[in-house]
């Protein structure tokens, strides 16, 4: 019996907002159903399935409203029978999105529906995330107010501490020094400066309606707002962000941001056969957990179980994205799996481009079909890492 194979159909994306930036007047499943339907209109009008599920990744969701999966897919305008699923893996949301729509496709799930389609990706808006305040307040005196980025997203519970002592630890473990971390954080704003010149991300972003205001044209925003937004003479400058005498930094970390990506996949003979031209298979998937403390090398363990459920070696991967949550995390991983750095991240990433966490996993991996596609390579993997000491990663072939 052949094997089901998932196939990407459709990529789309929002540009990516600063924080409190250009998409601050959206939220996160606002800007969900906007990736969604930039990914549905690409299908073009003579050849549209029929979505049965949705999978999309969102980490900080209070003050979202309940379901906020949900609310991206009836913003969407999809139907009611569209089941809905919201997916919390920290950082790796979005691609887990994606391996859980791979699963259904694989499992044969839909085979009773015609032309079945299955929405993955991921969406955040951290500018919109809340304070907290507990419900077990004092009947007299002050209160504390909790910062819902950081509680939800950015800290480590296990050790009671923000993910960048996690990367200065990370950075002590591996040699990595201040200096090697600045210079690749250069490079990543060098690479994503030079992709926007280029417009490599053209085929993968829709635009986003800015802000209306009273008596003006609301603007049009069709690119992402970090690259340009740095200094990068002021770099080696900045104080350390973690620690008192660290390497970790505003500058080689990923900042706070605001955004959303959508993929639609399918049953690669069904999709053929109603005249769509798939763009990727799903070769392989993994993932894998460690300590806490260490997610930041957690990729280096996911990416070989990828690889080997690919039925390949590290040797066949042409091109590999790795998610920037810090400088670190990417140095790290690419020295622990020997990989060239000419062939990882090579438009940038996270650093440059922006990390709206929920959204991250799944950004990854359209652009690593972007990277195949425009350097005419076949094989790539995309991976990244996420609190509590885990990693998600995917192999994708290139089709078309």
């Amino acid at each position: 019996m052949s094997k089901t194979h998932a196939v990407i159909c459709s990529i789309a994306r929002t540009p990516i907002g600063k924080f409190k930036g250009a998409l601050s007047h959206l939220t996160a499943p606002q800007l969900g159903s906007i990736a969604i339907k930039g990914a549905i209109s690409r299908l073009g009008d003579d050849a549209q399935p029929k979505i049965v599920e949705a999978y999309m990744g969102n980490v900080l969701q209070a003050g979202i409203g309940q379901a906020p999966c949900r609310q991206a897919v009836l913003g969407a305008d999809l139907g009611d029978d569209v089941v809905c699923t919201t997916v919390n893996k920290v950082c790796a949301s979005g691609m887990k999105s994606i391996t859980l729509a791979a699963q259904a496709i694989e499992l044969g799930l839909y085979k009773s529906t015609s032309n079945a389609a299955i929405i993955a990706g991921g969406m955040e808006s951290m500018s919109n995330t809340p304070h907290y305040l507990s419900r077990n307040s004092p009947s007299l005196g002050h209160q504390q107010l909790l910062d819902g980025i950081i509680h939800d997203g950015l800290w480590d519970p296990y050790d009671n501490v923000h993910m960048g002592n996690c990367a200065e630890k990370c950075a002590t473990d591996y040699g990595i020094s201040r200096e090697d971390q600045d210079r690749y954080a250069v490079e990543s704003y060098t690479r994503a400066r030079e992709g926007m010149e280029s417009n490599v991300w053209e085929d993968e972003i829709v635009a986003v309606e800015g802000q209306k205001k009273r008596g003006a044209t609301s603007e049009m925003i069709n690119q992402d707002e970090e690259p340009h937004s740095v200094n990068l003479d002021k770099l080696p400058s900045l104080r350390p962000a973690f620690q008192k005498d660290g390497t970790v930094t505003a500058g080689n970390a990923s900042s706070i941001n605001d955004g959303a990506s959508a993929l639609i996949l399918m049953d690669e003979k069904e999709a053929i056969a109603m005249g769509l031209t798939p763009l990727a298979r799903v070769r392989g998937y993994g993932d894998a957990e460690g300590p806490p403390v260490q997610f930041t090398t957690a990729p280096s363990k996911a990416v070989p179980i990828a690889v080997e459920r690919a039925g390949m070696t590290l040797n066949d991967i042409d091109y590999h994205e790795v998610n920037e949550a810090f400088s670190v995390v990417a140095l790290a991983n690419s020295m622990i799996l020997n990989l060239d750095p000419s062939k990882v991240n090579v438009y940038g990433g996270a650093v440059a481009i922006g990390h709206p966490i929920g959204m991250s996993g799944a950004r990854i991996v359209g652009n690593l079909y972007n990277v195949l596609k425009r350097s005419g390579a076949a094989v790539g993997c995309a991976s990244i890492c996420n609190g509590g000491g885990g990693a998600s990663a995917i192999v994708l072939e290139r089709l078309n």
